[in-house]
C-alpha cells in the first residue's frame, strides 16, 4: 500500500510539454513491463483480506495515469497548433490532374450517338446470362455446331458470362412488339488467347431493327451511314458472305485499314482490310422464338467490335493497351 501512495504522488506531480517525455510517462506505468503491471502481478502475494483494497488502489492509479496522459497530450497538441505558420493564401494552388474517359468508353458513346441520330434507343442487359437468352433464343439448339464457335465461360450449368450482346436483343424482343430500333452496348467474354488482336474480354455494340417491310437494302443503307459518320466519307468498305445462327442471309463487313493505309500490317494480317462487324437479316425462327410474327415483321441485326473500331480510329496496334490501365497511354485521351 505504501508503493501505491508513492506512485500516486509521482503521477500527480508529473508535468512536461515534450511529447517524448509524455509517452515515456505512459509507458512507465502502463507498458507491458510498467509499474502498475508489476503491481497487478503481486496481487497473488497479498493477504486475502487486503487484496480487494489493493486491486482497487491499482485501478485508481491506472485511471489517474490515463487522465494525466490525455491532459498533457492535449496541451501539447494545442501548443503545436498555435506554432504552425498560417497558410499563404497568395501561393498558387497545386495542379489538379484531370481524369480522362477510357478510349473504349469514348468510342462506345460515339457509336451509340451515330445510331441515336436515326431514331435508335439504348438497351442494356446483364453480363451474367442464362443459356436460353445467350443461345436458345438466338437459334442455337443444344447440339448446334455454332456453339463451338464461342468458347464460353460458364459460371455454373446453364449460367454463363455472355459471349455477345445479342441476349439484350432477345430480351427486348420478348418484352416489346415492333417497331423496334435499339442499340445494345456492353462487355462480353470468350475464352480466347490474349494477343495483340484478341482478348478474352472485349466490347460490342449491337443494333437491332425490326419492323414491317425491312429488307437487306435497309441494312446496307444503315451500314453506309454508319461508316461515313464514324470513319469519314473516304473510307472503303466491303461485305463478305458469312454465317451466323441468328441471321439469314449473313455478312461480315470490312473497312480499309487506316493504320497501314492498305499496305498490310499485323492488325489487318497483311490484307489491307479489317473486319469490324457482322450483320444480317434476323432469322425468322429467332423472331418466332421471341414472340414476334415472322409473317408480318422482318428485321436486321449488326454487331460491331468496339476494340477493332477504336484501333482504327486511334491507330493503336495492340488491343492489350485497352486493358492494362497504363496512365502513359490513357492520359493521351484527357481532352476527349
Amino acid at each position: 500500500m505504501n508503493n501505491l501512495e508513492e506512485y500516486r504522488k509521482e503521477i500527480e506531480a508529473f508535468a512536461s510539454d515534450k511529447l517524448e517525455e509524455i509517452e515515456l510517462f505512459r509507458a512507465k506505468f502502463l507498458g507491458k513491463k510498467g509499474s502498475l503491471v508489476s503491481l497487478f502481478n503481486e496481487i497473488k502475494n497479498i493477504p486475502a483480506a487486503e487484496r480487494k483494497d489493493f486491486g482497487q488502489g491499482i485501478n485508481i492509479l491506472k485511471q489517474k495515469v490515463l487522465e494525466k496522459y490525455a491532459e498533457l497530450k492535449e496541451k501539447y497538441e494545442q501548443a503545436q497548433q498555435k506554432e504552425r505558420v498560417p497558410a499563404d493564401l497568395t501561393r498558387p494552388a497545386d495542379r489538379i490532374t484531370l481524369g480522362a474517359r477510357h478510349p473504349i468508353s469514348i468510342v462506345t458513346k460515339q457509336l451509340c450517338d451515330v445510331f441515336k441520330k436515326i431514331g435508335y434507343t439504348i438497351a442494356e442487359g446483364p453480363d451474367i446470362e442464362d443459356d436460353w437468352h445467350n443461345f436458345g433464343a438466338l437459334n442455337f439448339t443444344p447440339e448446334h455446331p455454332a456453339r463451338d464457335m464461342q468458347d464460353t465461360f460458364f459460371v455454373e450449368p446453364g449460367i454463363l458470362l455472355r459471349t455477345h450482346t445479342s441476349p439484350v436483343q432477345s430480351r427486348v424482343m420478348e418484352n416489346h412488339q415492333p417497331p423496334i430500333r435499339v442499340v445494345c452496348p456492353g462487355r462480353v467474354f470468350r475464352n480466347e488467347a490474349i494477343t495483340a488482336r484478341a482478348h478474352c474480354i472485349f466490347h460490342q455494340v449491337e443494333i437491332l431493327c425490326v419492323d414491317e417491310h425491312i429488307s437487306f437494302a435497309d441494312l446496307k443503307q444503315t451500314l453506309d451511314f454508319f461508316v461515313k459518320e464514324m470513319f469519314g466519307k473516304e473510307r472503303k468498305i466491303r461485305l463478305r458472305p458469312s454465317y451466323f445462327p441468328f441471321t439469314e442471309p449473313s455478312a461480315e463487313m470490312d473497312i480499309s485499314c487506316d493504320i497501314c493505309k492498305g499496305k498490310g500490317c499485323n492488325i489487318c494480317k497483311g490484307s489491307g482490310w479489317v473486319e469490324i462487324l457482322g450483320c444480317g437479316m434476323v432469322d425468322p425462327n429467332v423472331l418466332s422464338l421471341n414472340g414476334i410474327d415472322p409473317e408480318k415483321y422482318s428485321g436486321f441485326a449488326i454487331g460491331i467490335g468496339v476494340e477493332r473500331t477504336t484501333q482504327q480510329l486511334y491507330k493503336t496496334k495492340d488491343i492489350r493497351l485497352f486493358f492494362e490501365n497504363d496512365l502513359r497511354f490513357l492520359s493521351q485521351f484527357e481532352s476527349l
